[in-house]
């Protein structure tokens, strides 16, 4: 069936158009009549020794979902709890150390009234959020935070759309004040996303990824450069480390320093490892993150790394390729 084109673009601007000016009415309410319920929302979440149980029902659910495991990625144990299931037996999850957050338009949701007395009987902090200040919700609640909207982008003004984004972003801003007054990092919120790119940089060491054992390539010093040659092509880093008899790293020789000696016309028949390798090389910790290691790379442009122990022992070996394999570049 075909489509009008320009109708369905004109849809698709009234919409951004409504709801970004839905959101702007948002924000001057918060700078304005709704600040000091923002701020005391703010903190009890800041302040809860329990758990963010936030609850809706219909769309108004799908965006209590989000808004829970937002607040859950960033520092708030939060969860989503279910009106309806909560009347049945769920009500069992939540404890007077929680905060309940309690969604609906029109703050007239009957499944959530309908818990409301024995949340506030618990002795539960309840906020909600709904787009009626006068609604039953708002008058039982603790603290109402407003999600009035003066239309739905919806050209027939029913399916919730400006009021859903409304309070999608009302729970981003929640969770945003509340992740800055706790201190929230980067760290932490790698913690909480360790299958995210942030998460495997800011997690993973160089233990993780370092090549270990026979995998290393390794020759000793007064090894002939011929030998040390039949080495790194073995390991495949384009490199080997040179230890002395305590097993400490007091080299390197790259691909690149043979290029170079070749161009010089060196005999390499009668060198010796010792003569021709880079002493005192780069290295780093098994302890480090390998995010550090990238850096040290990129610093000295070099694609190679030695790993140590505390007393300049080899551990381990890194390649660029390495890093790149384990996403953490």
């Amino acid at each position: 069936m075909p489509i009008d084109k320009e109708r369905a673009l004109k849809l698709a601007d009234d919409t951004l158009r409504i709801e970004s000016q839905e959101l702007e009415a948002l924000r001057n309410r918060l700078k304005n009549e709704d600040s000091a319920h923002f701020a005391e929302s703010v903190a009890l979440l800041l302040n809860c020794k329990g758990r963010v149980v936030v609850s809706g029902i219909g769309k108004s659910g799908h965006i209590a979902r989000k808004i829970a495991a937002t607040m859950a990625s960033t520092g708030t144990p939060a969860m989503f709890v279910h009106p309806a299931e909560a009347m049945h037996g769920d009500l069992g999850m939540i404890t007077k150390d929680d905060l309940f957050i309690g969604i609906s338009y029109s703050g007239e949701a009957a499944e959530i009234l309908a818990i409301a007395p024995i949340i506030k009987r618990m002795g539960t902090r309840f906020i909600a959020m709904t787009g009626n200040p006068s609604s039953s919700m708002a008058k039982v609640a603790d603290i109402h935070l407003n999600l009035h909207v003066e239309r739905e982008a919806c050209p027939l003004n029913l399916a919730p759309t400006a009021s859903t984004t409304v309070t999608l972003a009302l729970g981003d801003a929640l969770a945003v004040a509340t992740l800055d007054a706790k201190g929230f990092h980067e760290e932490d919120f790698a913690r909480s996303h360790p299958g995210g790119a942030l998460g495997r940089r800011l997690l993973t060491h160089v233990s993780d990824v370092m090549r270990k054992g026979d995998d290393v390539p390794v020759v000793s010093t007064g090894t002939k450069l011929f030998d040390a040659l039949f080495e790194i092509t073995k390991k495949g880093m384009a490199m080997t480390a040179v230890v002395d008899a305590e097993g400490k790293a007091v080299g390197v020789f790259t691909d690149g320093d043979l290029r170079r000696l070749i161009e010089k016309q060196w005999d390499l028949s009668t060198l010796l490892i010792d003569e021709v390798m880079t002493k005192n090389p780069r290295t780093i910790s098994p302890e480090r993150m390998a995010v550090e290691a990238v850096s040290i790379m990129e610093k000295y442009r070099i694609n190679q790394l030695l790993v140590t122990g505390r007393n300049g022992e080899l551990t381990g070996a890194l390649h660029i390729h390495d890093l790149t394999v384990a996403k953490v570049i």
